[in-house]
């Protein structure tokens, strides 16, 4: 069927040309879709662009935008599971998993409806008679959203809800490799009543999508997460038309445990937060910094429980992880490991590629390197895989303690997540103010709510999403004077004023 969505009507690619999308879990096709081009996202931007400054959309009233966006996410309550089952296709992660990232997206939907419905700006108090100072808030206008394979459509409502809440229209370019859900998306948003042209979704590559969203200029605005080198492209084309960019560009996030933490809650914690959907997790966990004299304890634990980690299919009940997106990413993070151990590192558990029954998809177990240190490309590098780097800290004094430990986990490019684990609670906002990363946990990992910002430091990235920042990316500020009682500035003379002698 037709997959790109473009001015309110299905439609093929200008070429013709198609995709398959294949299961994780088996290489099994799963669909076939429209592989669009450069004159497909140059079509999707000229609707954008026409519905922005001509259509009804940007100067809709805000309840009738929220309503909007209240609606599909009544529509995703409903189809919960279908829409649950196709994520678990396209990516390979559990169906509970998916089912899961629905209900978040519901939530995500709901706050932004619910926020924009308080942005009324602001009035100034200038203290001058007849004068009304008002700043308001108006969409930034056409946006370019492209977004990642690894949380498709949450990943996606992240932009999309406020995108529109603020009144602007996109075009979005999901990974070529998980779209089903974003064609789900336009087809929910046209029965939700969205109008025309302002919801416009082009499939295919970053090369062949992606560059021109980046570069045109009609595009006012690109949102973007991914990898950093991408990032770092896409900045460079968005600087030609001095367009604005928000990038989330993943994060190298370290897991601080101190020997005085409930042990028991912060090693199953750190399972959770370095293998949860198979690591591929822009959040996750993966730099373990472990006070040296419980470092045995902790990681001999850690070892034994990953090991136990069953994985399966998306839809196998006994399954508590599932595979890699493609055969090609879980050779990058095969390569990551063999690396690693050639740095040094000292492998403890998996690393290898699993054979019979899960040599049908693209499975990697859960894989933990011991005896690393920030000189190592492994501690430095994302992998995007379910591997634990581990470190070691230690100090005479309670300060030292927390200094080499705030050393390490600062010593990174990245700055997205980071926790700390102590039942010390002065020790935990400490160190938790020290930390140069933009969402901190304290004896806690991955948890988020929409109402919070989300977003990183450093080379992790530019801008927030959530919260209320995140309404505020898509939007432009701008400050209205009037003078009620006009009159002459009186400045510069008028020699008309100057009577004399007549």
């Amino acid at each position: 069927m037709p997959s790109l969505y473009i001015d309110g009507a299905w439609r093929e690619a200008e070429t013709g040309a198609t995709r398959d999308i294949t299961h994780p879990g088996d290489r099994s096709v799963i669909a076939t879709v429209s592989e669009g081009g450069s004159a497909d996202a140059q079509a999707a931007i000229a609707a954008a662009r026409h519905a922005f400054d001509h259509g009804p959309w940007p100067t809709t009233p805000t309840p009738q935008r929220a309503a909007v966006l209240a609606r599909v996410a009544d529509l995703l309550e409903a189809e919960r599971d279908d829409v649950a089952r196709l994520e678990a296709l396209d990516t390979g992660k559990r169906f509970v998993e998916a089912q899961l990232d629905m209900d978040d997206i519901v939530a995500v939907f709901r706050h932004f409806a619910s926020l924009v419905q308080g942005e009324a700006g602001r009035v100034i108090d200038t203290g001058m008679p007849g004068i009304s100072s008002r700043v308001v808030h108006e969409p930034v206008g056409v946006c370019a959203l492209i977004t990642p394979w690894n949380y498709p459509l949450l990943q996606t409502a992240w932009k999309v809800a406020p995108a529109l809440a603020a009144g602007n229209t996109f075009v979005l370019k999901p990974s070529e490799l998980t779209p089903q859900t974003s064609i789900w998306l336009m087809d929910a948003l046209e029965r939700a009543g969205l109008p025309a042209g302002v919801a416009n979704l082009v499939l295919g590559t970053g090369q062949e999508v992606g560059s021109v969203l980046t570069g045109h200029p009609d595009v006012d605005l690109v949102s973007f997460t991914g990898g950093l080198a991408t990032g770092k492209a896409i900045m460079a084309s968005a600087a030609g038309t001095v367009k604005r960019v928000a990038l989330e560009l993943g994060g190298k996030n370290p897991n601080i445990i101190f020997a005085d933490a409930d042990l028991p809650a912060a090693i199953d914690n750190a399972l959770t937060a370095v293998f949860l959907d198979s690591g591929q997790v822009c959040s996750a966990g993966t730099r373990l910094i472990v006070e040296e004299n419980i470092h045995d304890e902790v990681v001999d634990e850690l070892v034994r429980r990953a090991e136990a980690i069953r994985l399966g299919s998306s839809f196998d009940d006994d399954a508590e992880t599932g595979p890699l997106i493609s055969d090609e990413h879980r050779h990058k993070v095969h390569a990551y490991v063999t690396d690693a151990v050639a740095e040094g590192a000292v492998l403890r558990t998996g690393g290898t590629i699993p054979g019979g029954d899960l040599a049908q998809g693209s499975y990697f177990p859960p894989t933990i390197l011991d005896g690393c240190t920030t000189s190592m490309r492994c501690v430095q590098d994302e992998s995007f895989g379910p591997v634990l780097t581990v470190e070691t800290f230690s100090g005479a004094t309670r300060d030292e303690a927390e200094d080499a430990a705030v050393a390490l986990a600062n010593d990174t490019i990245y700055g997205l997540t980071g926790a700390v684990w102590t039942e010390n609670a002065g020790r935990a906002e400490r160190v938790a103010g020290r930390l140069r990363h933009g969402t901190i946990w304290i004896n806690d990992y991955h948890p988020y709510v929409p109402q919070a910002e989300w977003g990183g430091m450093k080379q992790s990235g530019i801008g927030r999403e959530l919260g209320s920042a995140g309404l505020h990316e898509y939007v432009e500020t701008k400050h209205i004077w009037h003078n009620t009682r006009p009159a002459k500035a009186g400045w510069f003379a008028d020699p008309s004023d100057n009577h004399e002698g007549n």
